[in-house]
């Protein structure tokens, strides 16, 4: 792909014609927070979090859903971020019912850890509190709404990298859901492969391993990748 030069906090930097943004910044070490993106899957841009200013535009945009060109003038640090992202954030944690004291990913979290990255210490937004259910129908996971985000890795994980698309979204806006088949209870999930790559790629407890206590659900953060590059592998050999 042919290389494009661009200045990203005032410094000039090269990247690829047709890479993200997200992708370019992170290729030269510089650290943005995400919660919706992962390595190998597509991208949604639902977080937000990713948000930069792009000289010539109003108003923010995400990272990584925006592709890079010739010229851009990037900045992925100011005030106006900073604040905007915090609320975001200070949004999703009221939005459900995010106790981290007694979640089995406590510690391991990477809402908790944006949150603390960002400074958010308290949540300015009166808490929704909405009453949710817990699907523990399944012989080997578990489905907690109170700590889903929303993010749809799980949802692409499933239909990209697995190739079964169990889970989907129902509802709109504060009563989007995650769903499995057409809202079955999971145990019942005519396609589900019980492969696990849904809960290792969820980035809070809201899908997590039946059995583990408080702090003891640890993701593996390489598992996507690994899997990736076994599958490149095997087409290679083949």
């Amino acid at each position: 792909m042919p290389v494009i030069t661009l200045t990203i906090d005032n410094e000039l930097i090269s990247g690829r014609e047709g890479e993200t943004l997200l992708t370019v910044i992170k290729e030269h070490g510089i650290s943005l927070p995400t919660l919706c993106h992962m390595e190998g899957l597509s991208e949604r841009g639902g977080c937000r979090l990713c948000i930069v200013e792009v000289e010539g535009n109003s108003r923010p945009l995400p990272a990584c859903t925006t592709p890079a060109r010739e010229g851009m003038v990037v900045r992925t640090r100011s005030e106006r971020l900073e604040s905007y992202r915090r609320m975001l954030v200070e949004l999703m944690l009221a939005e459900r019912n995010h106790y981290c004291a007694v979640c089995v990913s406590i510690g391991h979290c990477e809402l908790q850890r944006v949150a603390a990255e960002l400074g958010v210490d308290h949540v300015r937004y009166e808490y929704l509190s909405p009453k949710l259910t817990m699907d523990l129908s399944h012989e080997r996971f578990g489905l907690d709404h109170s700590r889903c985000i929303l993010c749809t890795r799980c949802v692409r994980v499933c239909d990209e990298i697995e190739g079964v698309h169990t889970w989907d979204i129902s509802g709109r806006g504060v009563k989007s859901r995650i769903i499995a088949d057409l809202n079955r209870p999971w145990r019942d999930s005519g396609t589900c492969t019980s492969c696990g790559k849904c809960v290792q790629v969820c980035p809070t407890g809201a899908l997590f391993l039946k059995g583990a206590v408080v702090g003891e659900m640890v993701k593996d953060p390489t598992m996507l990748a690994r899997v990736l590059e076994g599958r490149e592998k095997k087409e290679w050999e083949g």
